[in-house]
């Protein structure tokens, strides 16, 4: 026959059913935790650019403004780009250093490119994201990069500036 439960019982059950939950979800944050990376880069830039943001998507989606763009870049001899105009077709950049596919372009808007250097390892793509702000006579070019490899943002990051945004500036002059 049991006995009825006392108040101290009582607590001393639901004390130990919490520590078992407590520990439960202990075990289940530290699981969740190892699936989420807390060590991800990324980059982000706003350039002002002196010119419209149909000029500026014009040169980032055309082969021949692209590569008489690059003229300006530290790159300035390399084999000329070869950029596809429309979403789900391919780039290749800087004689080849540079490659990747078009995921979304919004006509004088956006651009969204599954973007990658060459010599990352095989099926590896970041996202390289333009957003094109007109605002008057100029336009700022709100940029996201995202998903590159660690240890790699200080590089591009600096890419970035060296072979698109200075470039650009000087292209449109």
């Amino acid at each position: 026959m049991s006995r009825p439960m006392t108040r101290r019982g009582f607590a001393i059950r639901i004390t130990g059913f919490g520590s078992a939950v407590g520990l439960v979800a202990m075990r289940c944050a530290a699981h969740a935790s190892d699936e989420i990376s807390h060590t991800a880069e990324s980059i982000h830039q706003e350039v002002l650019v002196k010119a419209s943001s149909r000029r500026i998507y014009e040169v980032l989606t055309d082969s021949t403004q692209f590569t008489k763009m690059t003229r300006f870049s530290p790159v300035m001899n390399a084999a000329p780009a070869r950029i596809g105009r429309t979403v789900g077709e391919s780039f290749t950049l800087f004689g080849g250093h540079i490659v990747g596919q078009q995921i979304e372009l919004v006509p004088f808007r956006r651009i969204v490119q599954a973007w990658r250097v060459v010599d990352w390892d095989s099926g590896v793509y970041s996202i390289a994201k333009f957003d094109l702000m007109e605002q008057g006579p100029q336009t700022t070019i709100v940029f996201d990069h995202t998903g590159f490899p660690n240890g790699k943002a200080d590089h591009l990051a600096e890419g970035w500036h060296l072979n698109y945004w200075r470039p650009l500036e000087k292209y449109l002059e």
